[in-house]
Order: structure tokens, then C-alpha cells, then sequence
């Protein structure tokens, strides 16, 4: 193999080890997979121009423009002439693809879905990125610069993964760019022989070849030293719904947009049994009945079976006016409520607590607009710490007549909420039935649940109880009949989905307490959540199903107890994503919250825990495999020396060849291990002029010296003795000579000759003579065809 494509080759794999550092990023690593081809034929193309050989600037233009038809390739292939040509409509569909991953990106958490758009940013970013290091070190035959492109991607992956692993995806970069070094050091050497830097330099010697290696050196400690120190100034993704410092959405210095999510189910438990009651926010409304006064931060509606997730959703500008609310028809009685809101100052929630359905909000700041759920969203950092907002609502009024006559609602809608997983116990369904026989209508299902839960079921409110995790819990809430909001409303809805009632789990706070000034005060305890089922003519329907919390919807049966306020003594507990600014950033679930694709931008909300499902199994042998391979990289030069050494220094059979080839390799270990110290080889030198030459750099004691000339003069008489004996000891006096080199060094030195031996680079010399020799073989046996001499054209 050439130097040069041994170096492309090298350019290749530092590109493709330092894409490895996006891998955090995003959830599967299947872009990387479809990126190694790629880069093989980008590298390809451009080895094949410069045997041809093409001017540096025809090799360049022929890679861009094969990268560009693979992209179109895989990309564009349906706009572009017979799939494979670019043309007009091809440039704009990669605009397009290119403006949806950049809204990707600023919409989802890490590690984002592999939409099209950020796939076409990882790819093509990658494969540039490959195209500029092969151009800097192939084509401009300059290896030491090309690390500033490699710098560039492992920063940019770096600052945005803000994972405790980064350190495993920045030592793959450095050994890519380290064996890129390499292999241009290689090449240079076999121009101007083999002379490395570290011993010193005699007069007249080839200056030329140096001079280059130090540069590389100095530009590539340069370049390993700021990747280390860059990204941490570089923000990383955090936050979370319930983050005390508010950074949820959008973290760092407002460039962001993306939303984390946490577990609501922990913390609203620990705020329901905080002894430390806090006020969360002040209300001042025109409603003289706060009954139904809820504040809604969000909707869970993406049932697994074992929890409840908020669905990924389009996040887009907040509209001057808010449109109807889905599925509310225009018989339905309605008011309208002017509510002002006032966040305390350390209650920093990322989504905006309304009344609902809101059909107005006034507020300043950066806040987005989710349609599905009607919920309002901070963007970059943006959150309710001591904002005060006007929130205009719809006081929805439907009778019990509306709802026990409402018509199927749309298949969509009723396909996407009444989802059930099979993993689901069948005794949640079977008890939802019993409970309900004899019902007329999914209405009368719906209440009859209600009472069961909230008033005939024998149900006690606890909030002592453990949340639970896993397929059974909801049956082994039904079994026990102890909890609290969480318990119930996930129970409900579930039970209404296996009734085909669509159904999904709102998130907020119940109504306040009224205060002798007019104001309503909501405090941490009346953090709840609640059921919504979908009702065609009505919409998304209140209800309450947990005992002794909350208030009972008008438009229940009259039968059903309530109050028309909250009690005071007992004020409304339950499951909220945002009661508590102190919980921990470790509640943190955004992992859940990006695995979702619903339509392209997250809705973030509370998230139980997850337990990993069987479509993940891959993970933790990747996981393995990747560790596995980040400390055999770095790795790999020491423990092929030390295997080397073993061999050379091993036994040997009790031959005189055996005892021959011992020797030569005694003296090659010896030669070795002085390069390795600092020590380059000197092939114009004799035996024992080179044995001198390792004493005097080596500055070797007496004793050890002579264990070198001990070593030289054995391979003297192998050499050239007509009756050869080879002499015992030679293993042990190169193992000596090995730990006096050792002690005369610095320790940078010492710790180099360890990890990064200079004399590793023979495996690249072995591996380029077998393919050079392989090549000659074949070269050999294929038969050639001249063309006669005096023929032309």
C-alpha cells in the first residue's frame, strides 16, 4: 500500500472514530452504519483521482461531487434525475430537510429521534467533515491542521451531550487523530528515512524530515488540549420540568429550544407530604365558583402499559387568538373566565399552568404554543418564576344528556387514545366491565368508574403509598385500593381506554383556597391530576375520580357526592409536573420524553420511570462493544509491545538456530525499546557503534552498558562467527538494559514508551510490506496484454 493511501485510509477512520462522539446525540446509531460506506467511497474516489493522477483541485471537485450524488442517493433519490443526478427539486428538498432537522433540533432533547432531517445533518455533516480532513492530509499532504476539523465535530458533540461519558468518545477521537499523525509520519520517514524526533539531531542530518514531525506534534498537542478544554465552556442539556434553576427548556445562554421532562410521580408524593406548604401561585378571577377553577399544565396520553408519557408534539408561535378546543360544538353552554395569575419567585415551571380550555393568553417573555394539548411552553430558558399572566378561558357547561348522546368521535382520534398494550393485565379490563354493566352509553361507563373509584369501591386516599412501576401496577392499586391522585387517575383512564372511551391523564393543580382578600392561593398540596376522556360535541371532559380531592364535575350524576368547593382543612393533593422548583435534576426522564415521535416537536410533561422493554435489548451489548473498543484503542500500541517483548524475549527451541534466532530478536527488542526512550534507530551504524550510541543517550551506568555490548557481541558471532554460540543471559541483559533506560528518562517519556511506544509504527511497515507483497502476487498472476510498440493512437 502507498503512503498516501495508507494516509487516506487513516484520514477515513479518524473521521468516522470522531462521528462516533454524535452517537450520545441521538437514539440509535443506525446513521452511523449508513455513514461507513460512505465515507469508504468519498475516500475511494478521491485515492483513485490522485493515482490517476488529477490536480489537488480536480480531486477535491470529484469527491464533493460524488458525496453529493451519494447524499442524493440516500436522500433525494425521488427528486432527483433517475434517482441519482441532482437537479433544481433535489436542492430544495435538501432545504427543506435541512430546515426540519435545524427545528429538530432546537425542539427535542437529547438523545433525539433519528427524524430525517437531523439524520441528513449527522451524514452530511460527517461525510463534510471527512471530505476536509482527507483534503488537508491526503490531498495537501498536511496531517497536523486536518485535526482542526475532527476538533470542530467532537466540540460541537461534546458541548451538546453534557454526558458523564464524554471522556470514553474524546479518547476515540485522539487516537484517530493520533494514528493520522502517525501514518503521516510514516509516510514522511519512508521519503527521508527513518529518523524521529526525540534524539538529538546531528549536523547535516535531514533536517527536512523533523521538522515536519515536530509541527505535527505541536499543532496536534494543541489541538488534543483545546478539545479538552472547550467543551467545558460549552453548555450542555439539563433541566427539567420541575428544575429549581429553571433551565427546562432551552438551557444555557438562549441558543436552545429543546424540552426536558421529569418524573411528576416521586416528587408531587414528596410535595403532597412536604410539611412545608408552600404557595405556588396567587389567582385573581371573575368567577364567583371556583370549583372548577383547575390549573392544567399538560396531558399524559401516551400509554405503554406500565406509564403514562406525554406524546411528542408540534411546538409553533403562540397565536393572537386561541382556536376552539377539539370536539367542543356550538350547542354546548359556555362562559367565559378571566383568571390572573401570579408565579411565586422561586417557582421556576418551564409550562404555564392555565385554566382550561384557554382561549386567551397575554404574557411576555419567549413562550410557544402546543395546539394538540393547548398548553403554553418556555422556550430558551424561559420559565414562570415571578411572571404574572392573564389567562382568558371557556367555562364549559355540557349536560348529562350531551354527553350520554355524544356520536363516535373520529377513527384517528379514537385509534390514537384508546391505544391499549397487551402487556396490560387482563383483570384491568376485566373489572372495567364488570363495574360497568348494564351502562348505556360510554357517559354513563365513565361516571359509573367515577363513583367507584371516588365513592363505592372502598378506596382510601394514601399518599404514603409507593407509585409503582411496572405492567401490574395499576392491578395491584385495583387489588390493594390505597393511593393517591396518580393511582387513581392512571387507573381510570385505563380502565375508560379498555372501554374504548378515549381517555389520557391531565397534569396540574386542583382548585385553590379562597383568601380573605379576593385572591385565590394555590399551594404545593394542591398539585393533582386528573382524567380527561374525549366526549364528540364536548371535548375533553373533566373528571374526578380520586376520594376527598378535588371537586366533582356538574355534569356527573346527581347522586355522585361532591362539594362545590375544595375543602380547606383538606386541601386537593395529587400529581403535578411542576409543584416543586426543589426536585431533583436527577428526576430527569427527557430520555423518555425524546423517544416519542408523535409529530415532531416534544410536549414534555411529568414521566414515570421507564423500565427498558425488550426493544432495546441491543443497548447494553453496544454499550459493551463500544467500551470494549474505547480501551482497546488507546490501548493497543502498549499491549502489542508487550506481547512483542514477550515473544522476543520468550523461550526458544534449544537449537543452534533456535538459539541464532533468539539472539537477532534480543537485539531487535533491545534496539526497540531505546527508540521507544527516545532513542531513534540508526541503520548506517555497525553493531557496536550502535550499542556505544545507546550507552552514551541512554546514559547508562557501567554495568548496564556492559549488558548491551554483551547483546551486541552475540549478535556478532551469530552474524558472523563460522561456528556461532550464541551466548546465555541475552534475555535478562536486555530486560536490564530495558529498566536503565527507564531510569534515566523524564517521566512524560517514561509513560510514552509505555502507552504510545515510537516502535509500534513496525505493525503499520508489517502490514504495508504483506499488502505490497500480496499486491505483486497478484499483479503477477493475472496475465497482461502489450501492445505492440510501433502501434499508435
Amino acid at each position: 500500500m502507498s503512503g498516501r493511501a495508507r494516509l487516506a485510509l487513516c484520514a477515513a477512520a479518524a473521521t468516522l472514530m470522531t462521528s462516533c462522539a454524535l452517537l450520545p446525540l441521538v437514539t440509535e446509531p443506525t446513521w452511523l452504519l449508513q455513514l461507513v460506506p460512505l465515507v469508504a467511497i468519498q475516500t475511494g474516489v478521491g485515492a483513485a483521482a490522485r493515482r490517476v493522477p488529477l490536480g489537488r483541485t480536480l480531486t477535491v471537485a470529484a469527491q464533493a461531487l460524488v458525496t453529493l450524488v451519494l447524499l442524493t442517493l440516500v436522500f433525494a433519490r425521488g427528486h432527483a434525475l433517475a434517482g441519482l443526478i441532482p437537479g433544481p427539486d433535489t436542492f430544495r428538498y435538501f432545504a427543506d430537510l435541512l430546515q426540519q432537522g435545524t427545528d429538530d433540533v432546537s425542539r427535542y432533547a437529547t438523545p433525539a429521534p433519528v427524524t430525517d432531517g437531523i439524520r441528513l445533518m449527522l451524514i452530511g455533516g460527517a461525510l463534510l467533515i471527512g471530505l476536509l480532513v482527507d483534503t488537508l492530509a491526503v490531498t495537501l499532504r498536511s496531517a497536523a491542521p486536518a485535526g482542526l476539523p475532527l476538533l470542530a465535530l467532537y466540540s460541537v458533540a461534546a458541548g451538546l451531550s453534557g454526558g458523564g461519558a464524554d471522556w470514553l468518545w474524546f479518547l476515540v477521537a485522539a487516537a484517530g487523530y493520533l494514528m493520522l499523525l502517525l501514518a503521516e509520519g510514516r509516510d514522511r520517514l519512508a521519503q527521508w528515512g527513518r529518523v524521529f524526533g526525540g534524539a538529538p539531531r546531528t549536523p547535516g542530518g535531514p533536517e527536512g524530515a523533523v521538522a515536519p514531525v515536530r509541527t505535527g506534534r505541536r499543532i496536534g498537542a494543541v489541538a488534543l488540549g483545546v478539545a479538552l478544554v472547550v467543551p467545558l465552556a460549552l453548555p450542555t442539556i439539563d433541566g427539567g420540568l420541575l428544575d429549581a434553576a429553571g433551565t427546562g427548556v432551552g438551557v444555557g445562554n438562549g441558543n436552545g429550544g429543546t424540552i426536558s421532562a421529569v418524573n411528576p410521580l416521586v416528587s408531587l408524593r414528596d410535595n403532597l407530604n412536604t410539611n412545608d406548604d408552600r404557595q405556588v401561585l396567587t389567582l385573581r378571577t371573575d368567577t364567583n365558583d371556583i370549583s372548577d377553577l383547575y390549573l392544567r399544565i399538560v396531558s399524559l396520553d401516551d400509554f405503554d402499559g406500565t406509564t403514562w408519557k406525554p406524546a411528542q408534539r408540534h411546538i409553533v408561535g403562540v397565536p393572537d387568538k386561541l382556536p376552539t378546543p377539539i370536539g367542543l360544538g356550538s350547542d354546548v353552554k359556555r362562559g367565559k373566565v378571566t383568571t390572573t395569575v401570579t408565579a411565586a419567585d422561586w417557582y421556576a415551571q418551564d409550562w404555564l399552568p392555565m385554566p382550561y380550555p384557554p382561549s386567551d393568553v397575554k404574557i411576555s417573555g419567549r413562550w410557544r404554543y402546543e395546539p394538540v394539548g393547548m398548553t403554553l411552553v418556555g422556550d430558551r430558558g424561559q420559565t414562570t418564576r415571578g411572571e404574572t399572566y392573564q389567562v382568558t378561558s371557556l367555562d364549559v357547561q355540557p349536560t348529562a344528556e350531551q354527553l350520554a348522546g355524544a356520536p363516535q368521535p373520529p377513527a384517528a382520534l379514537r385509534r390514537e387514545y384508546t391505544k391499549v398494550p397487551s402487556s396490560l393485565p387482563k383483570v384491568v379490563a376485566r373489572t372495567a366491565q364488570e363495574i360497568t354493566a348494564g351502562a348505556s352509553s360510554h357517559y354513563e361507563e365513565a361516571v359509573k368508574l367515577q363513583d367507584w373509584f371516588a365513592v363505592n369501591g372502598g378506596f382510601q386516599y394514601d399518599t404514603s403509598v409507593e407509585v409503582g412501576r411496572g405492567p401490574g401496577a395499576i392491578a395491584n392499586f385495583l387489588k390493594k385500593k390505597q393511593g393517591f391522585c396518580v393511582h387513581f387517575s392512571f387507573a381510570m383512564a385505563a380502565m375508560a381506554r379498555t372501554l374504548g372511551i378515549p381517555a389520557r391523564v391531565a397534569v396540574g393543580f386542583a382548585p385553590g383556597t379562597p383568601q380573605a382578600d379576593g385572591t385565590v392561593a394555590v399551594n404545593q398540596k394542591d398539585a393533582h391530576a386528573w382524567p380527561e376522556l374525549y366526549f364528540e360535541g364536548v371535548g375533553w371532559t373533566r373528571f374526578e375520580p380520586t376520594p376527598t380531592r378535588g371537586t366533582t364535575p356538574s355534569y356527573t350524576q346527581s347522586d355522585t357526592p361532591g362539594s362545590s368547593l375544595p375543602q380547606e382543612a383538606l386541601p386537593s393533593k395529587g400529581a403535578s409536573s411542576a409543584p416543586s422548583a426543589a426536585a431533583s435534576p436527577s428526576e430527569s426522564c427527557a430520555g423518555e420524553l425524546r423517544k416519542l415521535q408523535a409529530c415532531g416537536s416534544p410536549s414534555a410533561a411529568a414521566v414515570p420511570p421507564h423500565e427498558d422493554g425488550g426493544d432495546s435489548w441491543w443497548r447494553w451489548p453496544l454499550i459493551g462493544l463500544g467500551a470494549l473498543l474505547v480501551l482497546a484503542v488507546p490501548l493497543s500500541p502498549l499491549l502489542w509491545r508487550e506481547r512483542m517483548r514477550g515473544r522476543r524475549l520468550g523461550g526458544h527451541a534449544r537449537t543452534a538456530g533456535g538459539g541464532a534466532a533468539h539472539t537477532l530478536a534480543a537485539w531487535q527488542e533491545l534496539t526497540d525499546s531505546a527508540w521507544d526512550h527516545g532513542i531513534a534507530p540508526d541503520e548506517s551504524l555497525t553493531l557496536r557503534k550502535t550499542a556505544d550510541r545507546i550507552v552514551r543517550l541512554g546514559h547508562l551506568d557501567p554495568s548496564t552498558g556492559a549488558a548491551v555490548h554483551r547483546v551486541a557481541d552475540a549478535v556478532e558471532q551469530v552474524l558472523y562467527a563460522p561456528r556461532p554460540r550464541p551466548a546465555a543471559g541475552t534475555a535478562q541483559d536486555v530486560r536490564r538494559v530495558i529498566e536503565g533506560l527507564r531510569a534515566t528518562v523524564s517521566t512524560g517519556t517514561r509513560l510514552r514508551a509505555r502507552f504510545l511506544p515510537r516502535s509500534s509504527v513496525r505493525v503499520l511497515w508489517t502490514v504495508s510490506a504483506r499488502w505490497s507483497a500480496l499486491r505483486t502476487r497478484a499483479a503477477a498472476a493475472r496475465p497482461t496484454l502489450r501492445r505492440p510498440s510501433d502501434q499508435r493512437g
